[in-house]
């Protein structure tokens, strides 16, 4: 089966509106065992409390499981792999993104088109 790895946007589509999903992204999802990073929560904490983004990361992550994903720590062997990326993307939560799939392997699905010059491992929808 297929490991992937959704980017924060996709997650919060997926969790509010999955209507507004890709059809592609919605039958990547059915048929994938699907994870969200850790950093993923993280970064939906700093941009609600930025005033930035209306999301509660506490009710995003109590929802991670009944929608049937799975949570992905981030270890240290993630971070140390950002230090390796080509300065490609800017955005250190995206980076990580990455670093995170390259290492376990899976594979990111995401809408960010920037985020493709990674190779391989970026499906974008």
């Amino acid at each position: 089966m297929r490991r992937l790895l959704l980017d924060t946007h996709l997650l919060l589509w997926a969790l509010a509106s999955p209507t507004r999903l890709p059809a592609v992204a919605r039958r990547f999802l059915t048929e994938s065992e699907v994870y969200v990073s850790a950093s993923s929560i993280w970064e939906i904490s700093i941009k609600a409390a930025l005033g930035k983004l209306h999301a509660d990361p506490g009710e995003v992550r109590a929802a991670l499981a009944p929608a049937g994903f799975l949570e992905l720590p981030v270890t240290g062997e993630h971070a140390a792999r950002v230090a390796s990326l080509p300065a490609f993307h800017r955005d250190p939560f995206d980076r990580l993104l990455v670093a995170q799939a390259l290492t376990e392997p899976m594979r990111l699905l995401t809408t960010d088109r920037t985020l493709a010059t990674y190779g391989e491992i970026v499906t974008v929808v």
